[in-house]
């Protein structure tokens, strides 16, 4: 497994060692030794699925009180990810890193706690899988509004639609989010 942090510190990106032949392939898609070398305090506590159509963009999402690291891979399909530093004392507070995933490329982000997290659907459909180190508590969630001009996501919209829910469509501005530190 090759892991590289990205623009921001403490996210990474995970390229899994893929075995294949004509069967198909096999690959390790976690293993605790390699978060205890970059999240040695955390473990995972609840595992997520879902499925969304192109287009769909779910998030900037976030929880106060109990953050959640997300270690997250396309099962089916590909998705832009994004992480967004809601750590005020980081030096990259406000900035964002984003990667594409896909069921092709394998990758797989790493998230910490104390970012807010979102992605836009690329394919057909895609299935995401991701773990977290919380468990999810609606009554802490909070979403910052995907396309705040003050972060500044460059998302690779494929269509000038954005396909999102109602509680993202009235996500807040970064500006008034709840961070932590």
């Amino acid at each position: 497994m090759k892991c590289t942090e990205t623009a921001l510190k403490d996210v990474f990106v995970f390229d899994p060692d893929v075995i294949g032949d004509h069967r198909g392939f096999f690959m390790e898609t976690w293993r605790k030794e390699w978060f205890a070398e970059i999240f040695p305090e955390g473990e995972f506590v609840q595992d997520n699925q879902s499925k969304s159509s192109k287009g769909i963009l779910r998030g900037l999402h976030y929880q106060i009180h109990h953050a959640q690291g997300k270690f997250i891979q396309a099962l089916d399909g590909s998705i832009f990810d994004v992480a967004v530093d809601l750590r005020k004392s980081s030096p990259n507070y406000g900035k964002w890193a984003g990667e594409i995933l896909s069921s092709e490329n394998k990758r797989m982000l790493w998230v910490p706690p104390g970012f807010a997290h979102g992605f836009y659907v690329m394919s057909e459909t895609a299935v995401i899988s991701y773990k977290c180190t919380d468990y999810y508590h609606p009554e802490y969630e909070k979403s910052i509004i995907w396309n705040d001009s003050d972060i500044g996501i460059e998302w690779p919209l494929q269509d000038d639609e954005v396909i999102l829910s109602a509680k993202d469509a009235a996500g807040g501005l970064f500006k008034d989010a709840e961070t932590y530190d």
